[in-house]
């Protein structure tokens, strides 16, 4: 009986797992959708991943899709916070392995705030588009003792981790957490292919973001942080600009695939 209740409760993590990695990459495949139209179209706009949800909701029966992202994005919350306690993955208790459970349950945090966001939007209380929450936090941080060296500190950790991305797309490390067998040989390399630059993508914005942090940090200025809205705006702004926006926009749409095609695929042991 134990064994079963085991087995069943793994059974809803997995399937909560591959319905948060869904419903992640549907957001960011919207945010770089919008921003790709508007650089090379009429119409689109530059937003983050809180404008997502609002472009969602504002569909045709915008409400209920936005509530079935809402859960999915709580399922990839509750997977974070499995895979950093319970260590399914068996990344272990040493330095490495615990830095990345720590990041790990960062995620799940950071995710849990987006999810939260869902819920309110579909709830009717969440309307309009918040103040610049990165922005709030920096400011938070930027109060406290040592706090410009704390932004610092956070924005070159931001920039690690970006380069962490080019590392993986170039790596293609990312390989070993997808089961790809069922796959032609053509259809794996285009699926790599657009994982890659997917992630290439990420790095990018992701060293952005940092950068934003540093310089915020340098200025005592929490107007200077920015969030994924600010680092597509600083794109467009920026000699050709319109092609830098669209590349990086069509990598964030690749970003949503590679998520989209780890809720298929991604292997998922000892859950």
């Amino acid at each position: 009986m134990t064994q079963q209740l085991t087995h069943d409760a793994s059974l809803w993590v997995e399937r909560l797992a591959r319905f948060g990695y869904l419903s992640k990459g549907v957001v960011y495949a919207i945010v770089g959708l919008l921003a790709a139209q508007a650089a090379f179209g009429p119409g689109g706009k530059t937003t983050d991943t809180q404008g997502a949800l609002q472009t969602i909701v504002n569909q045709p029966f915008g409400k209920f899709l936005l509530a079935l992202v809402a859960i999915g994005l709580i399922g990839y919350v509750i997977w974070r916070f499995v895979q950093a306690i319970k260590d399914p993955e068996n990344k272990g208790n040493d330095a490495k392995g615990l830095a990345m459970r720590i990041g790990y349950a960062i995620n799940g945090v950071i995710y849990a705030g987006l999810a939260l966001s869902a819920v309110k939007l579909v709830m009717g209380t969440g309307g309009g588009k918040n103040s610049n929450s990165t922005e709030d936090w920096t400011a938070r941080l930027l109060s406290q003792p040592f706090g410009q060296w704390l932004v610092g500190t956070v924005g070159a950790f931001i920039i690690a981790l970006g380069f962490y991305q080019f590392y993986q797309a170039f790596s293609g490390k990312f390989r070993k957490e997808l089961n790809l067998t069922e796959l032609s040989n053509i259809e794996t390399e285009w699926v790599i292919s657009i994982c890659r630059f997917g992630l290439a993508a990420r790095g990018i914005v992701f060293c952005m973001l940092g950068w934003f942090l540093i310089q915020a940090a340098r200025q005592s200025n929490a107007s200077a942080a920015g969030g994924l809205d600010e680092a597509l705006q600083t794109l467009a702004r920026q000699p050709n600009g319109a092609w830098l926006l669209g590349i990086v926009a069509l990598g964030l749409v690749a970003y949503g695939i590679y998520t989209i095609i780890q809720a298929r695929y991604r292997r998922l042991v000892n859950v």
